[in-house]
């Protein structure tokens, strides 16, 4: 079927109609005949056996049986009525039911005719019944006896009530592939033959209606590589073509401020992984192509030094640098220690927020254009029209994910060339999840934390328990140190039977009386000025607890709080509650993390649980929360564009992208634009998939 064929409206397939292909189109977005090839079974169930009557044992199971009907009555109920069928074979009978569809039956069913049925089996007092069969001729399904595994589709409520069910769809997809003929070839014969693939049309056969377990796993594994496949591809040659056609300002030097700063400010040793990780952005700055990088890295792990180190190069070259950051809270704690590591060396740094005055406001935007100003660090109101620099040459952007491609869009435009970006985030992003969203950046991470930090102390405490974890927070605050307690919720739901935030500051105002001890209280509900005055109480030691949401999860740097509350933990995602264990642990004591849950835990809560307590590594709490949450939910809905995968899944699959990825690798790098004859048919392919060639391809 060429590909003009398959983009034929649904409406026009046979058996489909305009009703059903309204449904088809709202329910399922199965729009033309390649979206229904491409709505792949999610299971399959095996026909290739036939039960006897008296060998039915499982209540619930799957089974199929060929025998008669030998009577059908209506009975009535209390709402309605049902019809039931009596079904029988040489070994026994069992009873038919059907609450819906009553006429079909009563006017299509034979009885004493061979049928052919199959069902969930219902086991009510040693009598077995089964609702809404699916019922066959037996003549008719020796027709089809050559489709052993029956593909089940997904489904809404509504197609079912509307008739439209999985036999329907089978049908439908049945005639489809019937009228396609061969499919066009999409992969080179060179993969094909490497990786002993199946072709196309075997594999859109079998992934329908396979004629075997074998051929089943062999369509699979063809459809899912080539997904792969064309999304990586993708990826590598938006970064290939980025690389050739975005110029970027070369810095050729680093130079006094760099060196007097690495010489004598910073006030410790770099790790190995912050070393490497400069020396691939110095690569990046030295080329004449425009830098994109992601650096990722553990809460705790420098990546702030590294990112100011990158700036200094910027500076070395006659160049202005920003840092763009989510909250103004995280934006003044950037500040703060941006501003005091640049004083000893003459850098000059500035501070932009909603909040800035208009005096204050003008002054800086002069010393910006005449370039007096070195670094600006801030919030979204650094992309506003009326920020202009002299030459900026380099945008750090920390927690990326918060802000949106049209915002960053904005920093591009700030020069004659594009800025070169380098993008931070303390959230750890699993392997197989970097390269599908961002496999067009390059990567950087620094995997291990610096010298003499010692790891947090994580432990699990029921409701039960929470007298001892007073006493301990007692016992913290004794020795001096400060302590956050976390909450989900601001106020009380009716869904949640949980502690909110302001019963539990109740309790911890009785537990820790004034004046002894005294507590700051921050939430999302109040005013900018009154949560920055409380977050300036706690981190000035004027306060020894933080109640708070998760509000504190990023950018609060206090070295004196020792200790983490996070109260109903298993409302926190894992990745979320790595965030907020994050808070404490970065002065030399020895920091601790309790949370506290409810004693029913569900198992996914009790994973979540076992994993904090067990490991600090951010990178293998994300690879659980993977494969707990799935990409979707992980990423949140602005990044799942890449990730609304037809058949693959990055969890399951994910050596499955790796392959895919080496491949996709090695032809971008011997033929990055599909010239050569062989790769005739990517060519082809990717534009069919790919053709938006906007600049927005360009700014990940």
């Amino acid at each position: 079927m060429d590909a003009k064929t398959l983009q034929t409206p649904i409406e026009y397939l046979k058996g489909v109609g305009p009703n059903r292909a309204d449904l088809l189109k709202t329910e399922l977005h199965i729009h033309s005949f390649q979206n229904l090839l491409e709505f792949f079974p999610f299971r399959y169930i095996d026909k290739s056996r036939f039960y006897k009557i008296s060998e039915l044992q499982d209540n619930s199971a799957e089974v199929q049986i060929i025998g008669k009907i030998t009577g059908v009555r209506t009975l009535p109920m209390k709402q309605g009525k049902r019809v039931v069928a009596n079904f029988q074979d040489d070994t026994g009978s069992i009873e038919l039911v059907w609450f819906r569809g009553h006429k079909w039956i009563l006017e299509n069913v034979n009885t004493n005719a061979p049928y052919v049925i199959f069902g969930k089996l219902n086991n009510f007092n040693g009598s077995f019944s089964m609702p809404h069969p699916e019922i066959e001729e037996l003549e008719k399904a020796k027709t089809k006896s050559n489709v052993k595994m029956y593909p089940v589709y997904p489904s809404t409520e509504k197609l079912s009530k509307r008739g439209i069910s999985n036999r329907m769809i089978s049908t439908l997809m049945f005639g489809l592939l019937e009228q396609s003929g061969n499919f066009s070839e999409t992969l080179p014969s060179s993969i094909i033959a490497d990786l002993k693939l199946i072709s196309k049309t075997e594999a859109m056969i079998n992934v329908h209606f396979p004629q075997s377990s074998e051929l089943l796993a062999k369509a699979q594994f063809r459809l899912k590589f080539e997904e792969f496949f064309y999304i990586q591809l993708q990826l590598l040659r938006k970064n290939a073509v980025h690389k050739s056609k975005i110029k970027g300002f070369r810095f050729k030097q680093v130079g006094e401020y760099f060196n007097a700063f690495y010489n004598t400010v910073l006030p410790f040793e770099l790790t190995g992984a912050q070393k490497r990780v400069l020396k691939e952005i110095r690569k990046d700055l030295g080329s004449n192509a425009q830098m994109n990088r992601l650096l990722q890295g553990d809460v705790g792990s420098g990546k702030t030094i590294v990112a100011l180190m990158s700036m200094l190069i910027a500076i070395d070259n006659g160049f202005q640098a920003c840092l763009m950051a989510p909250t103004e809270i995280l934006a003044s704690q950037h500040y703060e220690g941006i501003s005091e590591l640049c004083e000893p060396i003459g850098v000059q740094v500035e501070i932009l927020t909603g909040s800035t005055k208009k005096k204050d406001r003008k002054v800086l935007h002069e010393r910006l254009q005449n370039g007096e100003l070195h670094i600006l660090i801030g919030t979204h109101a650094l992309i506003e029209d009326t920020v202009k620099f002299k030459n900026i040459g380099l945008a750090v952007i920390d927690e990326q994910h918060r802000f949106g491609v049209a915002q960053r869009a904005k920093l591009w435009k700030k020069n004659t060339l594009p800025p070169h970006v380098l993008v931070m985030t303390a959230t750890p992003i699993p392997r197989t999840l970097a390269m599908s969203l961002y496999g067009d950046l390059d990567i950087s991470v620094i995997d291990e934390l610096p010298p003499g930090r010692k790891p947090i102390k994580t432990v699990h405490r029921f409701d039960s328990n929470r007298l001892k974890v007073f006493k301990f927070i007692k016992d913290e605050v004794h020795k001096g140190r400060q302590v956050y307690i976390v909450y989900p919720l601001i106020e009380e739901s009716a869904n949640f039977d949980y502690k909110d935030l302001m019963d539990g500051y109740a309790s911890i105002e009785r537990e820790f009386p004034k004046p002894k001890y005294q507590i700051s209280i921050v939430h999302g509900k109040m005013k900018p000025q009154d949560k920055a005055y409380e977050m300036e109480r706690f981190v000035k030691g004027k306060t020894q607890i933080m109640v708070a949401t998760t509000v504190i999860e990023v950018g609060v740097n206090v070295p004196n709080a020792s200790l983490m509350i996070i109260e109903s933990a298993e409302r926190f995602g894992l990745s979320q509650l790595h965030q907020l264990r994050g808070r404490v642990g970065r002065g030399a004591e020895q920091s601790y993390c309790v949370l506290i849950t409810g004693k029913k835990l569900s198992a996914d809560g009790k994973t979540r649980m076992e994993t904090l307590t067990g490991t600090n590594d951010g990178f293998e709490i994300a690879e659980v929360d993977l494969k707990l949450r799935g990409p979707g939910n992980l990423m949140g809905t602005q990044q799942s564009g890449v990730l609304e995968l037809k058949i693959a899944d990055l969890v399951k699959d994910n050596q499955i992208l790796k392959i895919a990825r080496s491949y996709a690798h090695h032809v971008i790098k011997a033929d990055p634009n599909f010239k050569l004859e062989e790769h005739h048919m990517i060519n082809v392919a990717f534009r069919a998939l790919f053709n938006d060639k906007t600049i927005w391809n360009y700014i990940s």
